[in-house]
């Protein structure tokens, strides 16, 4: 099914093969070891180490509830009338539709999918870049998208990529859209990423947001097994990253379970007394020297609950 499509979800393959995820989780892991396929984002890919990417058509297919679930929170962070950026990829595509009940606001995009998404959103305006169009991901990418970009400003970027780590921060495998992306942060007063947790501990060729840019993850709960999604989680809590998680995709749960209803996540990550990167934005008086200390309070969403993580003074 690899071979033949590029990309499988999990979820997929156990329907086909009629087991559950945890089995077909093991055999993928069991085919990953002998170089057989690459695990990502929820599924499986051809293997192709940090250069190879997944089109349009494969990544649509890929951690679909885990996406909703990021979009539906991550828009609670827009306010009406702000004017801010979306990025290319299918998460920010999934924020896109969720935007266009959004009045007054201006939505800056390299992103086909994106503009086509808030094509009919009569209260909102959609501003393109220029640029050469990626048809893989359906982008804009290249000098002309860059060159557009310059002299603008923005409240915030919204950002998606192909793997998140604490030591490079948000990565991809693909050089003209990194370079894009990168424009689009300069543009931006904060950064947000969308990443499912597929995608956390994934590292790949070219980086387009250190970690001590980003301003806030937005992501699922990783499930209880995933350790490294839960230890890159807490890597980025401590590098100051505010962690918002959305819990009620139901990756992995049945009808009646918790989170099957949408209900409400919560990640208290605890915190280790470590300095903050110098080019942390809004350090606290004292600078990188200042010490943590767990998260004061939380804020409640619509869809799910944000730890407050900025670094405090004691």
């Amino acid at each position: 099914m690899v071979r033949a499509n590029g990309a499988v979800s999990l979820r997929e393959l156990a329907r086909v093969v009629q087991t559950s995820e945890v089995t077909v989780r093991r055999d993928v892991r069991a085919l990953e070891a002998e170089g057989l396929l690459d695990r990502r984002h929820g599924g499986a890919v051809l293997p192709g180490g940090f250069t190879r990417e997944s089109g349009f058509p494969q990544k649509s297919h890929l951690a679909t509830a885990e996406k909703t679930a990021i979009a539906d929170l991550a828009a609670g962070f827009v306010d009406e009338g702000e004017a801010i950026v979306v990025g290319a990829g299918t998460t920010t595509q999934e924020l896109a539709r969720r935007l266009a009940r959004v009045p007054g606001l201006t939505v800056v995009t390299n992103s086909l999918l994106v503009a086509q998404a808030l094509a009919h959103a009569n209260r909102v305006e959609v501003v393109m870049t220029g640029g050469t169009l990626r048809g893989s991901n359906y982008a804009l990418v290249g000098s002309g998208a860059e060159q557009s970009l310059q002299g603008l400003r923005v409240s915030r970027a919204f950002l998606s990529g192909s793997g998140l780590t604490a030591e490079r921060g948000l990565s991809t495998s693909n050089m003209l859209s990194a370079s894009v992306d990168r424009a689009l942060v300069q543009a931006a007063g904060e950064v947000v990423v969308l990443a499912d947790h597929g995608k956390l501990g994934s590292d790949t060729m070219f980086q387009t947001v250190p970690t001590d840019v980003i301003t806030r993850l937005v992501t699922d709960e990783p499930p209880g097994h995933d350790d490294r999604a839960a230890t890159e989680l807490q890597a980025l809590a401590d590098q100051g990253v505010q962690i918002a998680v959305a819990s009620g995709s139901g990756a992995g749960q049945g009808p009646g379970q918790p989170g099957a209803e949408g209900a409400v996540g919560e990640r208290r990550a605890s915190r280790r007394d470590v300095p903050l990167p110098g080019q942390r934005r809004n350090l606290p008086p004292g600078g990188a020297s200042s010490p943590l200390r767990s998260a004061a309070s939380l804020a409640d969403g619509p869809n799910g609950r944000v730890a407050d993580l900025a670094p405090r003074r004691r």
